[in-house]
């Protein structure tokens, strides 16, 4: 694995992606103040249980667009949540699915780790974290 110092250059490289990010936004659209919700952070994967968790985490943020509080309360209606998670552009979750997008051209799929078997399997890993 990487040593820290590989991982304090990544960790540096994308906090100076995301401030100059920050301010070319800003200035474009003639606003102030973050423009991410919280700092950057990282952390090590040290296995795969871990990274299936992860991935459960990510893809599942975008919930608190349509639910503020559903980490919280939890999901009443999963279906809906699905739904929304099928429709939403913004995330790799669709890529994950096999829905072809514009934006899934800056993803390479077959990149990462083949935790399920098929496209329901990534619904289903989905679903366990909601219900």
């Amino acid at each position: 694995m990487w040593g820290d110092s590989k991982r304090n250059q990544i960790s540096e490289f994308l906090r100076k992606l995301l401030t100059a990010y920050s301010k070319y936004f800003n200035a474009k659209y003639n606003r102030t103040g973050s423009l991410f919700e919280g700092s950057f952070k990282s952390e090590h994967i040290s296995d795969d249980v871990h990274a299936k968790y992860l991935f459960s985490y990510i893809h599942l943020n975008p919930i608190k667009l349509i639910d503020r509080n559903w980490k919280k309360d939890g999901i009443k209606n999963t279906e809906s949540a699905l739904t929304f998670l099928r429709k939403y552009k913004w995330s790799s979750y669709l890529d994950h699915v096999g829905n072809s997008h514009d934006e899934n051209k800056i993803l390479k799929i077959e990149n990462f780790p083949k935790y399920f078997k098929n496209l329901s399997d990534v619904d289903n890993e989905i679903l366990n974290w909601i219900t």
